[in-house]
């Protein structure tokens, strides 16, 4: 096996597997038999059945949502398993029957829209032309069956520290008296800390949600133009782990945001996508290199395969702190999409072993020898095997320099109106990943003004609506950049 120097991972938001390539009609070779294969895609057959009518998948998914599906973890029990069930360990039985039901407590008004997929070869030519080229994971697996935060914090630790919810501005206080949220043995940062493993972090804005986490400094968050820059003009590339956020844009509710979230348009997270890999791909790095695209969960988005089951962490145990649901673990959650890109990696390749985003840190510890974290990066996949060319792809036709621009406006049209942000200022505070960016910007805000914390502390915990939480977002905003 080849070694390489680098792992670049951008992780994205709230799209399932079929959405986004049920329907590309991918074929390559098996990375486990090398044999010709197809993805583990839709016939066009797969349904949901609401109220007695019958709604199937169908081509032509929207480039932004009408309404942002939901999916924490009751929602994504109700998706799963059916609307009614009750989670009582183990999960119960998976039929991915409630996608439609649940979507229709969102947006009454087309509750079919949640089982539309992308046309992808047309709709998303950045994602289906990196598939084509290196290898597409087509049961890579949220984390746990339920929201962002604890989906993320597994690419963090292969843990969410027993987290089965997203957090609320009374627990991101709670925790920031802690000086952050930490792990029982630490994330991969640490690890990489203890090691003399140099790492970088870029973000497409202000508030990474990777800077609420102990041990992640003001300083230690880059803008993504500074990855572009670095990558031309760094040589050595210095960096043997770098971890990227995109933009939320979350004073803007998301739009304009280039993390593929529902109600953001999916071009500018292709965009995204693109500058990052042609930057790599243009970078003294890249002959050494792995970047893994994914995304952090499904976000509501329908799939037709039944998650199995998965490896506790172990480090954390039922009802205990940070544990709403009473979640064991036991559980994957909903494919997500994951693309494997390497000069070392096969073209063409079609992976259908079982990973989750523990496979992330499992790959870094191989990598530099380094012991898991927790028991479930201990058991999780490493990428290091599908990294099997005994040298590098280097000219343009063995691994094309430039992907094709992102779809121009087709015939496709939102399904309705998008409520504007302004109607949703009334709104508790403690919905979605609010929450966690805030969390991001309050210890943005401490680290700016360290001897004013219980002020800054109880400024958060007094946050009642989304337009406090924005006005909040903004003033922190404003004097990061006046810093």
């Amino acid at each position: 096996m080849a070694a390489i120097d680098t792992v670049f991972v951008l992780v994205l938001e709230n799209r399932s597997f079929d959405h986004l390539f049920g329907f590309s009609g991918l074929s390559g070779v098996d990375a486990a038999t090398g044999e010709h294969t197809a993805i583990d895609g839709l016939t066009g057959t797969e349904s949901n059945t609401f109220q007695g009518k019958g709604y199937p998948v169908v081509r032509g998914a929207d480039w932004a949502m009408p309404a942002d599906p939901a999916h924490e973890f009751p929602d994504t029990l109700d998706q799963l398993c059916g609307p009614g069930v009750r989670y009582v360990p183990p999960y119960p039985p998976i039929h991915n029957s409630g996608f439609v039901d649940s979507y229709d407590h969102v947006d009454s008004r087309l509750p079919g829209e949640i089982m539309k997929c992308f046309d992808t070869p047309r709709q998303l030519p950045v994602l289906h032309a990196l598939a084509e080229e290196y290898a597409i994971c087509d049961h890579w697996h949220a984390s746990m069956p339920g929201p962002t935060w604890p989906n993320r914090m597994f690419v963090h630790a292969a843990t969410s520290g027993g987290l089965d919810h997203s957090p609320s501005t009374s627990d991101i206080v709670l925790w920031e008296t802690l000086d952050g949220f930490s792990f029982k043995n630490g994330s991969i940062f640490d690890a990489l800390k203890r090691h003399h493993v140099p790492f970088h972090l870029y973000s497409g804005d202000e508030f990474p949600m990777v800077a609420a986490l102990k041990g992640i400094d003001l300083g230690d968050v880059h803008r993504i133009d500074d990855l572009v820059h670095d990558l031309r003009t760094k040589r050595p590339f210095p960096y043997r782990y770098v971890f990227i956020e995109p933009s939320y844009e979350i004073l803007r509710d998301y739009r304009g945001s280039t993390s593929m979230h529902p109600l953001a348009d999916v071009r500018d997270g292709e965009r995204l996508v693109k500058t990052v890999y042609e930057a790599v791909r243009a970078s003294e790095a890249w002959p050494r290199s792995l970047l893994v695209v994914t995304w952090d969960e499904h976000g509501g988005f329908y799939d037709h395969v039944a998650p199995p089951a998965a490896v506790p962490p172990g480090d954390t145990a039922p009802r205990s702190k940070h544990n709403q649901y009473h979640f064991t673990f036991a559980q994957y959650g909903v494919r997500v999409p994951a693309l494997v890109i390497s000069p070392l990696v096969r073209k063409g390749t079609v992976d259908h072993r079982v990973y989750d985003h523990a496979s992330i840190p499992a790959t870094l510890e191989a990598l530099f020898g380094m012991t898991p974290l927790s028991d479930r990066d201990k058991h999780a996949r490493s990428l290091l095997p599908l990294l099997s060319l005994g040298a590098p792809r280097k000219t343009d036709t063995d691994a094309r320099a430039v992907l094709p621009a992102p779809a121009q406006p087709l015939e496709v049209k939102a399904a309705a109106p998008a409520p504007s942000p302004l109607t949703r200022e009334s709104e508790s505070v403690n919905g979605g990943a609010l929450p966690a960016i805030l969390h991001a910007a309050m210890r943005q805000d401490l680290l700016l003004s360290p001897a004013k914390k219980s002020e800054i502390l109880a400024r958060v915990a007094a946050l009642g609506t989304r337009a406090d939480a924005l006005a909040y977002l903004a003033d922190v905003k404003g004097r990061l950049k006046t810093k």
